[in-house]
C-alpha cells in the first residue's frame, strides 16, 4: 500500500483478465533498446480506491444494520488481494528493464539491501504506531485475561512481522498488519527468487506464468470451499472464522502468489513492442467497474460465492487487466477520462495517504468500537450515528 512500496522511482504503488495482451507466442525475443520508463502517477490514486472500502468493511457493522449493505461492504479480503497485484505491478516496473527479458542488475546487486529498502519503507509507521497504542494492546489484552506469555509472544509476533505465519495470531494487536507480514516474506524472495527469473521470460512465458500462479491458488480456494462453503452469508454473520479460512486468506505464500502475477502483468506491458504501442488501448474504465461490480456478486442468490472464489476467480484478473489498460492508456497520446482522474494531483495525493490510512484505522477504530477498550474509555461501544464521524 501507499508506503508499503516506497523507495521506488515512480509513483505507481497493505486489493483482473489476465496478462495475455499481445503476447507472441514465446519464440521471438525483445531486443529493444533500454528505455527510460515513465512516470505512472494515474496507478498511485488507485490506492485510494481500494483502502477506502476496505477501512469501511472491517468497521461497517458498526455503522449499519441492513443486511445488504452489510453483505456488499464486508468484502474487504476480497479487494486486498488488489494491494498483493499492485505491489508486484510497482516492483516488477521499477525493478526490471523496459523491452528487455533482463532486471536491473544494480538494483538487486546486494539482496539484502533491497530486501531491507523495500521494508523500511512501511516498517518505520508500523513500528512507531505499534508502539504508541501498545498501551491499549497489552490493557485489552490483560482485561482478557490472557498471559503475559501470550501478550510477549503477540509483542514478539507484531514487531517481527511474522503473525501471517500463525494463522490463529494473525491480527493480533492491529489486525491488518498481517498484510505487512505477508509482504515482507515476498520481498524475501524477490532480488533472488522472483525477479531474475520472471524477467526472463516472454510475453508467452508471463501469461502461463499467470495463468498457473492462479490456477495453483485456485486450487488451494476449492480445497478451502469444499471442506467449509462455496457461498457466504457475509463475515458479519461468521462470529470466529474457521482457521482454515485464516490459513487461506493469510497465509504469505498465497500472498507471493498474488504479487509474482503483478510483476508477471507489469512485465507483460513493459515487453510492449512499438507495434502494439501504436494501437488503440481500450477504456481502463470497463475493467475498472467490472473488477468493482464483482463485489455485487454477494448480493445474487446463486453467484453468492464466498470471498476466496471471487477474489482468485473474477476480482484478480479483472483487476490486473485495469491496471495493464491503465498502465497503456497513461502512455498513449490521449489518455482517457478515468486515467487523467486517477493521475489527479488529488487523487495521486490521496493514494500516498493510503498506508497510513491503513495502519491507523485498525487502532483508532479499537478506540471506539472494541467492546472492552470502548466500554472502558466511553461507557459503551459507540452508536451507529458516530461511524461517519470516525470515518
Amino acid at each position: 500500500m501507499g508506503g508499503a512500496d516506497a523507495g521506488h522511482e515512480v509513483a505507481m504503488p497493505m486489493a483482473s483478465g489476465s496478462a495475455d495482451s499481445g503476447r507472441n507466442g514465446g519464440e521471438i525475443a525483445v531486443k529493444a533498446p533500454s528505455a527510460k520508463k515513465p512516470r505512472i502517477d494515474c496507478v498511485d490514486g488507485c490506492r485510494f480506491a481500494l483502502v477506502l472500502p476496505i477501512i469501511i468493511g472491517h468497521f461497517i457493522r458498526f455503522g449499519s444494520s441492513k443486511e445488504w449493505v452489510l453483505k456488499l461492504l464486508t468484502q474487504e479480503n476480497v479487494l486486498v488481494g488488489g494491494f498483493f497485484i499492485i505491489s508486484g505491478y510497482v516492483t516488477g516496473y521499477t525493478s526490471t528493464n523496459i523491452g528487455e527479458l533482463s532486471h536491473d542488475h544494480k538494483k538487486v546487486a546486494r539482496p539484502e539491501l533491497y530486501f531491507w529498502q523495500k521494508v523500511m519503507g512501511y516498517y518505520p509507521l508500523h513500528f512507531v504506531v505499534s508502539t504508541a497504542f501498545s498501551p491499549m494492546f497489552i490493557l485489552a489484552e490483560r482485561w482478557a485475561k490472557q498471559t503475559w506469555r501470550t501478550t510477549g509472544l503477540h509483542a514478539f509476533l507484531n514487531y517481527t512481522l511474522l503473525q501471517a505465519w500463525f494463522s490463529s495470531e494473525a491480527e493480533l494487536w492491529n489486525p491488518p498488519t498481517w498484510f505487512l507480514s505477508a509482504l515482507t516474506f515476498a520481498n524475501v524472495t524477490m532480488p533472488t527468487l522472483v525477479l531474475p527469473q520472471v524477467a526472463q521470460l516472454t510475453k508467452d512465458g508471463l501469461w502461463k506464468l499467470f495463468c498457473g500462479l492462479n490456477v495453483i491458488s485456485l486450487l488451494q480456494k476449492l480445497s478451502y470451499s469444499t471442506s467449509w462453503q462455496f457461498f457466504c452469508e457475509g463475515n458479519f454473520k461468521t462470529k470466529t472464522p474457521p482457521n482454515r479460512w485464516n490459513l487461506t486468506r493469510f497465509n504469505p505464500l498465497w500472498a507471493l502468489f498474488e504479487v509474482t502475477m503483478g510483476i508477471a502483468a507489469a512485465r507483460d506491458v513493459m515487453l510492449d513492442e512499438p507495434a502494439e504501442k501504436n494501437k488503440p488501448v481500450a477504456n481502463p474504465l470497463w475493467f475498472f467497474l467490472a473488477s468493482y461490480a464483482s463485489l455485487g456478486l454477494r448480493l445474487t442468490t446463486r453467484l453468492n460465492f464466498n470471498d476466496a472464489m471471487i477474489r482468485t476467480c473474477v476480482f484478480i484478473p479483472l483487476y490486473t487487466k485495469f491496471l495493464q489498460t491503465l498502465h497503456r492508456d497513461c502512455t498513449s497520446v490521449n489518455p482517457s477520462a478515468i486515467t487523467r482522474f486517477f493521475g489527479s494531483k488529488v487523487m495521486t495525493h490521496l493514494g500516498s495517504l493510503a498506508f497510513p490510512m491503513f495502519i491507523l484505522h485498525g487502532p483508532i477504530g479499537q478506540l471506539f468500537y472494541k467492546k472492552k477498550i470502548a466500554t472502558k474509555l466511553w461507557g459503551r461501544v459507540m452508536p451507529k450515528q458516530f461511524f461517519l464521524i470516525w470515518l
